[in-house]
């Protein structure tokens, strides 16, 4: 079960993409990761999904971070069939 806490992260990052980010990065960054801390609203580029994620936890090692794969529906592709 996820916590509201870690559910009230994922939102917020999400609002901070949409609302800031979204066209830049998916201009120039499609296929990249974003890590967004929240509550400073930064953001770590990185190529890799564990790269974002170490940026963020560098910049702020006691704050949650949310990572989206820009341009993509969600962060990780688990497998399964495809059309």
């Amino acid at each position: 079960m996820i916590s509201s806490h870690t559910t009230q992260v994922a939102e917020r990052a999400k609002a901070i993409y949409r609302e800031r980010l979204k066209g830049e990065l998916e201009a120039a960054h499609t296929d990249g990761y974003a890590a967004i801390e929240p509550e400073s609203g930064a953001h770590f580029l990185a190529d890799s999904f564990g790269e974002a994620v170490a940026a963020a936890r560098t910049a702020h090692p006691d704050r949650i971070s949310f990572v989206i794969h820009i341009g993509h529906q969600a962060a990780i592709h688990l497998g399964g069939l495809t059309n």
